[in-house]
């Protein structure tokens, strides 16, 4: 099943199941600003187990990743990943690089019917990402699940941040992701929503040849790469190929092909029950608890509107290219407070546009 052939109208390529709040790390870009202690109005098992049975009344195969804060701060977290697996969803996580991700714990989950685990590497070596992570020792924690997960059979994903703390670490972590031997590359564009607001982004500039960078490295990497809150990867990977008969981003192994964005294709529950299009847009369409989650993704007025590109505004809604690429929703959120207005990290300019740009390009570093 590929991105491209479902209809996204219908049923998200991704589900996102905040599971948690709770984690041991404080890392600097953190969107839930995670802290060590469990919210007390966490879905339940029972309520989870629901939330499954929903996920699968989308259809066959839906992805479902376990996400946090980090999941393992919850004990049920293998009996959730059974349950899934046996209503027939492909269940992944993204747990923490922390004391608690033990050879034992991963091979439990493996165990349960885990389809990939995703782990996050922010820098090349111990000292950028601890600092990054703010935790002593994360790495070699990160780096000893990884070999873990290949141990137990289990897909692995390397998810990284670039922002201006990370950026240049970049050459060197995908070394690392391929000596891991990783499945896919999962590259995060920074969106500034909680601790991560008061870092810094790189420029639009900047970002345009990070994502020409990326391409030249899908050509021949052993791992498939991805961009998250970055679909403009797409439009830049057309004209690459365009340009020089490159290939542009390929199958992830898990079937998508190409991306998606906030409410058109992806949809994120949070701990508490709450339906957003994405973690990075904290809009909510309703509760879980209250209403259905297939009614909430396909019907509400909210979902709706990101999924309709001609209601794009700005330079974006006047881009060629929005129906592949619709610039990222959470971004535009957390700049101008409407998820319809133009990504400011995207550097592109459609011809003969002559309308706003977004203000925070006034302040943008083109040098960097």
């Amino acid at each position: 099943m590929y991105a491209d052939t479902i209809d996204t109208d219908e049923r998200p390529f991704v589900l996102i199941w905040e599971v948690t709040q709770a984690c041991d790390l404080a890392c600097k870009h953190c969107r839930a600003e995670a802290e060590p202690r469990r919210h007390p109005d966490e879905l339940t098992t029972a309520e989870g187990k629901a939330l499954l049975e929903e996920a699968a009344a989308f259809g066959d195969g839906q992805l479902v990743v376990l996400s946090g804060g980090d999941p393992l701060a919850r004990g049920d977290v293998p009996e959730l990943v059974e349950y899934g697996t046996d209503l027939g969803l492909r269940m992944t996580m993204t747990p923490s690089g922390t004391n608690s991700l033990t050879a034992d714990r991963i091979q439990a989950l493996a165990d349960a019917g885990l389809r990939r685990m995703a782990v996050s590497i922010d820098g090349a070596s111990a000292v950028s990402h601890d600092e990054f992570r703010q935790e002593t020792g994360s790495f070699q924690q990160t780096i000893e699940a990884a070999r873990h997960a290949k141990r137990a059979g289990l897909p692995l994903q390397i998810n990284t941040t670039v922002c201006r703390d990370t950026v240049e670490e970049l050459p060197a972590i995908r070394d690392l992701v391929a000596d891991l031997g990783a499945v896919l590359w999962s590259v995060f564009f920074l969106v500034p929503v909680g601790r991560g607001a008061v870092l810094d982004p790189i420029s639009p500039e900047h970002a345009e040849r990070v994502m020409a960078w990326l391409c030249s490295v899908q050509s021949d990497a052993p791992f498939g790469i991805k961009t998250t809150e970055a679909p403009h990867y797409r439009r830049v990977a057309l004209q690459e190929q365009t340009d020089s008969e490159s290939p542009g981003p390929a199958s992830d192994g898990i079937g998508r092909r190409t991306g998606i964005t906030a409410g058109d294709g992806f949809a994120f529950v949070s701990h508490t029950g709450e339906l957003f299009p994405s973690g990075f847009l904290p809009e909510s369409a309703g509760s879980v608890r209250q209403e259905s989650l297939v009614d909430l993704y396909r019907n509400s007025a909210l979902f709706e509107g990101l999924r309709d590109p001609d209601a794009l505004q700005g330079k974006c809604g006047a881009c060629p290219y929005r129906n592949v690429c619709g610039g990222s929703r959470s971004r535009a959120y957390a700049n101008t407070n409407d998820p319809l207005e133009s990504d400011p990290l995207c550097a592109f300019v459609p011809d003969g546009y002559d309308g706003p740009l977004p203000a925070s390009w006034e302040n943008s570093a083109v040098g960097d």
